[in-house]
């Protein structure tokens, strides 16, 4: 195995590869920090990679590289007549991960799936504010709190979920990251020990890696799970070398510092393509990004003004210039490659003399805003700080000024779901579930104000047409429902939606196993290095 001199100069790495000269070591460069560890508190898929791909497991299972689910903890599960009641028989013998920071003393059972679905859900339970500013905001914003009725032990293995409506995405949901089962006796000895914070950030699930140390924004450190009822991994180690920078990322990819890494720059891909010591995979994103304006505050409440920034963003020069062909324009909040996608929807227009004309039409003079642009890459957004200039030069020939702003990425997170927060934010999603729902409410429903609804947009129109969508069970009359909330969305304009871009994962010639998520993760059981 090539040494991975550069990387290994690190004290940490050093320490780790320390009496390790016979093991594989993975390592991945990963393009952020993780903002914590416990995945029901977070939206990130920087964080989601950190922790629920990596440490833990949920119920439910996404077969590799699709949007399908299978059995994952639960080997398998019955769903009553009238769609209200799931009951799930649990996989026996499943162990928990050993670490130099906790020894369980007893398998998987009904408890930890009550435990790590109650705490997200009840105000009441001892967990449900355990991180001082934590808020479950995933869970909230899929409007769980108002679907669940009741979480029973059935038995040791066997947990039974009753709901108060149907909802049709209800397993796919499960299968998300927020919904990865906790080791209740290990939540139970943090919280005699008055060390309930170590929960987010010492984790230990069930899952094909154990975390063993984080350097803040350096180095995040796994073994794998020997137990691991999946079967232990062909890696020994596996290593998250943060590196925000792409061209940096690409630097050590080329030097065999690191195995594989995501989101290249647009500029750098055909030369990856060509290097016959690295192979490069892509296909359609399940994504969207978009800038959120904020529809509670002036002069953004106006739907005029809307409309005529909208008109203002010269949407395909920004897809030139930072996806360099690798993005198409968005028209919808939802990706053209996912069922319901109205394709009959029109986009805005560029034209810019016409927003000018709007925007004096609508009272509105000598406006001045914020664009917030975030400071990593994601799939849907290479390069935010130069979408966000392309946007202050289109948005200065209509006569507004933009200031542009940014934060660290957790800050950016936290800050960007204020109520009161000025300004439009640049964002984005990758579907998490497969389902449309996953865009339209987790996005855009009331629910999910003050949380991932960036816009702090509440449309009753919309959010009864999705809210109907999840309780309905036919697929054409979800449909149906979905595109009139398409409509709905576009008529209203919360968001300018920008792009839906190609994913695009380079990694070294001798990497295999690697299965691209449509979902955009990125998890690394099953993967090998081959000498």
């Amino acid at each position: 195995m090539k040494k991975l001199t550069t990387l290994f100069a690190a004290t940490a790495l050093a320490t780790l590869m320390a009496g390790s000269a016979w093991s594989k070591t993975f390592v991945y460069c990963s393009e952020g920090s993780p903002e914590g560890f416990d995945p029901g508190l977070y939206t990130a898929g920087t964080t989601f990679d950190a922790s629920a791909h990596t440490v833990y497991n949920r119920l439910l299972e996404f077969k590799k590289g699709t949007t399908e689910t299978e059995p994952g903890l639960a080997e398998s599960w019955t769903i009553s007549d009238d769609g209200l009641e799931y009951t799930f028989k649990l996989r026996p013998g499943v162990k928990f991960q050993t670490t130099e920071f906790f020894t369980p003393t007893r398998e998987l059972n009904a408890d930890d799936v009550i435990f790590s679905l109650e705490r997200q859900w009840k105000p009441d339970h001892p967990w449900h504010g355990y991180v001082t500013g934590g808020s479950w905001e995933y869970f909230a914003g899929m409007g769980l709190p108002d679907v669940l009725e009741s979480i029973e032990k059935v038995d040791d293995m066997t947990v039974k979920i009753k709901l108060k409506r149907k909802e049709a995405p209800f397993l796919a949901n499960l299968a998300m990251p927020f919904a990865s089962i906790m080791s209740k006796e290990y939540a139970d000895k943090l919280q005699a020990d008055g060390k309930m914070n170590q929960l987010n950030q010492m984790p230990l699930g069930t899952g094909p890696f154990a975390f063993v140390g984080y350097q803040q924004d350096a180095v995040i450190r796994y073994k794998a799970n020997p137990d691991y009822w999946g079967g232990k991994q062909k890696i020994d180690d596996l290593v998250f070398s943060i590196t925000t920078d792409a061209a940096v990322r690409y630097q050590k990819l080329q030097a065999g510092e690191c195995h594989l890494m995501p989101y290249p720059n647009a500029a750098d891909v055909e030369a990856m393509k060509a290097d016959p010591n690295l192979k490069v995979m892509e296909q359609a994103g399940l994504n969207v990004a978009y800038l959120a304006y904020n529809t509670t505050q002036p002069p953004f409440d106006k739907l005029e003004v809307r409309k005529a920034l909208n008109k203002a963003i010269n949407k395909q020069a920004i897809v030139d210039a930072v996806f360099q062909g690798q993005a198409t324009t968005a028209s919808n909040p939802i990706p053209p490659t996912m069922w319901s996608y109205d394709d009959t929807i029109a986009d805005d227009t560029y034209e810019p003399e016409v927003a000018k004309k709007m925007l004096e039409d609508a009272g509105v003079k000598d406006l001045s805003m914020k664009i917030w642009a975030m400071p990593v890459a994601r799939p849907y957004m290479l390069n935010a700080r130069r979408t966000a200039e392309l946007m202050q030069a289109d948005f200065a020939k209509i006569g507004v000024k933009v200031e542009i702003v940014s934060y660290e990425w957790a800050e950016y997170l936290e800050k960007s779901k204020a109520k009161d927060r000025d300004g439009a934010v640049i964002l984005g999603w990758t579907g998490d579930n497969g389902d449309p729902d996953n865009f339209l409410d987790t996005l855009l429903g009331c629910d999910a104000v003050g949380g991932n609804n960036r816009a702090q947009w509440c449309n009753k129109e919309f959010d009864d047409l999705v809210t109907k969508a999840k309780e309905a069970t036919d697929v054409a009359e979800r449909t149906k429902l979905y595109q009139q909330a398409q409509a709905v969305f576009k008529r209203e304009a919360p968001w300018a939606t920008l792009d839906h871009s190609l994913s695009i994962v380079p990694m070294r010639k001798n990497v295999e196993g690697f299965v691209q998520s449509p979902l955009g993760d990125f998890a690394f059981d099953g993967v090998d290095i081959v000498e």
